[in-house]
């Protein structure tokens, strides 16, 4: 093991949020996540949406107080950041000049500081507690009386007092009954985006077409391809989830196993590893944090016509037809 801190509820202090309002800005997955959370634990909170929000009405039917995100912010003595990556630096000049000497802004993904599209005022704490889960299962798991790890990490500390907040605001949504991790706003941005990309969302769906397509093309069934490339991926991961890779090896028959450990090498090899490596360095350079910026500046004419190419996929087309064949389809 190394050298990383792991914080749990005993290592946070909640009177430290007894006179504080929390000012949640966004009800999306997290937002909603968070408000709810930090308020069934004690805290006062805000949310902030914008008047014509659709989440408002759901905010207020919770239970919660609703208003604009420039009074909210006002209102707040920690400002928690929980809108899209790619909004957030005009919300930030929108309510700029009301965050005041001694707040906290927050964040749940460190992008924006990273990447210098905020620059946050002197003397104002800036930390991050950030939730390695969906806002729903943050969520499920706190009404379940279960925690959801995360990561915490400071960019500023003005006050001196930034770790012992953000500890009491990750303990108020549950965090610190499973474990937070420290770590930094570079180390946690640039290994979030390249998980992303690498592994989690590009690495698994382009492997996923691509097996699926070398079924079908070699003459099998779609609906085969997709059940052995698709369907039961998720009973691989889930049992990775649970014990990491020798659950899983454990798990599947010894067949699939030596066929696995002899080539999964083959498929993912020194070419991909030197691939992966660029993807990196592309991260790490703010090469990919540019392009992104510019394509959201130009109105995402290729996000868009991607996105369209991955809807029109042969997969999408024959996984939606059966799973509405099936009893775990209707679930």
């Amino acid at each position: 093991m190394t050298d990383t801190t792991i914080y749990y509820d005993d290592d946070a202090d909640s009177t430290v949020l007894e006179d504080k309002t929390v000012a949640v800005l966004g009800y999306g997955s997290q937002g909603h996540a968070h408000a709810l959370n930090l308020s069934e634990s004690g805290v006062d909170v805000v949310v902030g949406l914008r008047e014509d929000s659709s989440s408002w009405d759901t905010a207020e039917a919770d239970g919660l107080e609703v208003t604009t995100p420039r009074e909210a912010a006002k209102q707040g003595d920690i400002v928690s950041v929980l809108v899209p990556d790619t909004v957030q630096p005009a919300l930030y000049e929108e309510i700029r000049d009301v965050i005041t000497e001694g707040d906290t802004l927050q964040f749940a993904h460190g992008f924006n500081i990273h990447y210098g599209q905020i620059e946050p005022d002197e003397g104002i704490d800036v930390t991050m507690i950030a939730p390695k889960s969906p806002g729903h299962l943050v969520r499920r798991n706190f009404v379940n009386d279960e925690g959801t790890p995360g990561l915490f990490a400071v960019y500023r500390d003005a006050t001196g007092s930034a770790t012992e907040t953000a500890l009491a605001y990750a303990k108020g949504i549950g965090c610190t009954r499973a474990g937070v991790i420290e770590t930094t706003f570079r180390e946690e941005t640039e290994s979030d985006i390249f998980g992303e990309q690498a592994v989690l969302c590009g690495g698994v769906t382009s492997l996923v077409k691509t097996g699926y397509e070398t079924l079908v093309d070699a003459g099998y069934s779609r609906e085969m391809a997709y059940f052995e490339c698709l369907n039961e991926l998720k009973l691989i991961v889930d049992l990775m989830y649970e014990g990491g890779n020798m659950e899983m090896w454990n798990s599947v028959s010894d067949t699939a196993e030596y066929g696995g450990l002899t080539r999964g090498d083959e498929v993912i090899d020194d070419h991909v590893r030197e691939t992966m490596e660029e993807i990196l360095e592309g991260v790490q350079d703010g090469t990919f944090a540019r392009e992104w910026i510019s394509e959201n500046q130009a109105g995402r004419p290729s996000y868009k016509r991607l996105r369209e190419a991955e809807e029109n996929h042969d997969i999408e087309e024959v996984g939606k037809d059966l799973r509405a064949l099936f009893a775990w389809g209707e679930e």
